[in-house]
């Protein structure tokens, strides 16, 4: 059974249809790529999964007993997130407050998850230190971290390496990689990076003029990644002409 449906769905503003008739299921272990070009509704369609915007049309299932609070998220990052002053214990335990509820203050085992993430993460020696003062992976690592205790079936990121340098953003890949095979983790991921989808992902959702949604083979024998394979054939062999 699908950790996640969707059937029919159609996104946009205000009325105003970005894309429409998208049909796709997430099964647990899947490692989804959402790919396409800017402004095509791949952010739009997270919120959406989370339940942080009402879609057009369609509906949205979550099964396999997953819950909407069981779902881990992390978000684009703006500049006051960045300056954010907590530290970082307090920053992944607050990952916890779906756990908490209405409870005024986290429990035992809860203050156990985040410092279990903190370790398996690298985190333990930065637990006081200070969020803004870390650099952009340690950043992205901690965010990480938080969706992680709110979650250990599906975690939903969004371009999570985003101003992040290259050898910082392959590790950080390895890291989500990781977290997919060897924990089951279910991972969705908004991604500009069509060659780390390649490489990652078992399954890729293209959103744009042509949609596609299917194994990481069928979408290179597909329309949109035939496209894909030739731009970048240009772009290797452009600097001739």
């Amino acid at each position: 059974m699908a950790q996640l449906t969707c059937r029919g769905l159609s996104l946009g503003y205000e009325g105003r249809e970005i894309v429409g008739g998208l049909t796709f299921a997430v099964n647990a272990g899947d490692f989804l790529c959402i790919v396409g070009e800017n402004g095509s509704g791949k952010s739009t369609l997270m919120k959406t999964i989370l339940g942080l915007r009402a879609p057009l049309g369609g509906e949205i299932r979550a099964g396999d007993g997953l819950k909407r609070n069981e779902i881990g998220y992390l978000p684009q990052q703006t500049a006051v997130q960045r300056d954010f002053p907590a530290s970082v214990r307090e920053i992944v335990l607050s990952g916890c407050q779906s756990r908490a509820g209405l409870r005024p203050f986290y429990n035992r085992a809860e203050k156990k998850l985040a410092a279990d993430n903190m370790e398996k993460l690298g985190l333990a020696p930065l637990a006081k230190r200070c969020y803004r003062e870390l650099s952009g992976g340690q950043q992205q690592r901690v965010l990480l971290a938080r969706a992680l205790c709110a979650t250990r079936k599906l975690l939903l990121l969004d371009e999570p390496v985003t101003g992040l340098d290259p050898k910082v953003t392959a590790d950080f890949y390895r890291l989500i990689a990781d977290l997919n095979a060897r924990d089951g983790i279910t991972v969705i991921m908004i991604s500009h990076d069509v060659s780390a989808a390649l490489r990652y992902a078992s399954h890729i959702l293209h959103i744009g003029e042509r949609v596609f949604f299917g194994t990481r083979d069928g979408y290179l024998r597909s329309g949109p990644g035939r496209e894909y394979l030739r731009l970048r054939g240009s772009a290797k062999g452009g600097g001739a002409t």
